[in-house]
């Protein structure tokens, strides 16, 4: 609400938006029906004149009076509920009733009209240091705003809302409060943590909203509008931001093993389908198996099923592998021959 430079402070008020093109300000304006371009009126001008610069030094000059005071800038702003309307002369009534309020009616002060918002809404400059040299007092600045701002709704019947909380009674406490700049926030920080792992990651997804952050001990986020929001008073301090990471870490750290062992399951089973079908098994654990369930009672069984199921050809080393199907010899032609099991072990037919 106080500050040191009157030209900064001037500048925002009375000037475009810097981040914007002209192209930008037309397009934005046709599509949210407000005025970027030109979006500053100037309602009123109480002992000064002229444009920024102008209104700069002579500012600057009375401020000279005093030089003790560091901060001489007083800057107030007064939105409007949605769905509220003032003309502008009702908003100079608005702007004297804050001067009246903080003592600096006999000082200069501008007041200053943007139309870039849904929301109208002034700004009031003044200069704190009076002409006389006595400084206007900035003493519970934040419960005179409210306390202005509940008798602005009454005069002009506005829409009536809470104060901040802190300057309410014990009942006044208990009314539920709609916030909806504090909503939106929360609303965005919380899409914002949704399968976000790594703080980096989620400030950069804050910023792409148009918040800027300021992490500490703490952690608040500013908007556009400079409007400065502790992350505790939305639901989420710091240490509730950081514990829903950890667990989003958690979380996809479990299913990357699950996806894994998933797929390792998978990859068995279709493997053992594939032997099954290619009937890759052990030719010597065939034999094992054969040879000690075989009685001499049903050799000649056993040998007819193996002369039907196998067909032995030379093998790399030298004896003899079993096959499917019937031998040929080295001229090629058909031979009925012995059917083995192994080199030392034979099946005569």
């Amino acid at each position: 609400m106080i500050g040191k430079s009157f030209y900064h402070c001037l500048s925002y008020c009375l000037e475009d938006k810097r981040s914007l093109s002209e192209e930008q300000k037309i397009e934005l304006s046709q599509e949210e029906q407000v005025q970027h371009k030109n979006r500053a009126e100037v309602l009123e001008c109480n002992l000064c004149f002229g444009d920024k610069r102008e209104l700069y030094e002579q500012f600057k000059d009375v401020r000279q009076l005093n030089r003790k005071v560091e901060k001489p800038v007083f800057h107030l702003a007064i939105r409007l509920a949605p769905g509220d309307q003032l003309s502008n002369e009702q908003w100079r009534g608005v702007a004297q009733a804050a001067a009246k309020e903080f003592q600096f009616e006999n000082n200069q002060y501008v007041c200053i009209l943007h139309k870039d918002t849904q929301q109208p809404h002034v700004h009031i400059v003044a200069n704190r240091v009076g002409f006389d040299g006595k400084t206007v007092s900035d003493s519970n600045s934040y419960r005179r705003v409210a306390d202005l701002c509940r008798r602005m709704e009454k005069q002009y019947e506005l829409r009536q809302v809470l104060s901040p909380r802190q300057f309410l009674s014990a009942k006044e406490r208990q009314i539920p409060r709609h916030d909806q700049r504090k909503e939106q926030l929360r609303e965005i920080i919380r899409q914002s943590l949704k399968g976000t792992r790594a703080y980096p990651e989620f400030e950069r997804k804050i910023q792409e909203k148009g918040y800027r952050v300021d992490k500490g001990r703490g952690i608040a986020f500013e908007d556009e509008k400079k409007v400065r929001i502790k992350g505790s008073e939305v639901g989420y301090s710091l240490a509730t931001i950081e514990q829903t990471l950890a667990k989003n870490q958690q979380a996809s750290l479990r299913k990357m093993s699950e996806n894994w062992q998933k797929r390792e399951e998978q990859t068995g089973l279709a493997r053992d389908k594939v032997a099954a079908g290619l009937g890759r098994r052990s030719t010597q654990v065939k034999t094992r198996q054969l040879k000690k369930s075989a009685h001499p009672a049903t050799g000649q069984g056993l040998g007819r099923m193996i002369k039907i199921a196998f067909e032995p050809v030379k093998g790399a080393g030298g004896g003899l592998t079993m096959i499917h199907g019937r031998r040929k010899n080295a001229a090629g032609e058909r031979k009925k021959s012995a059917y083995v099991i192994s080199k030392r072990n034979a099946i005569w037919n």
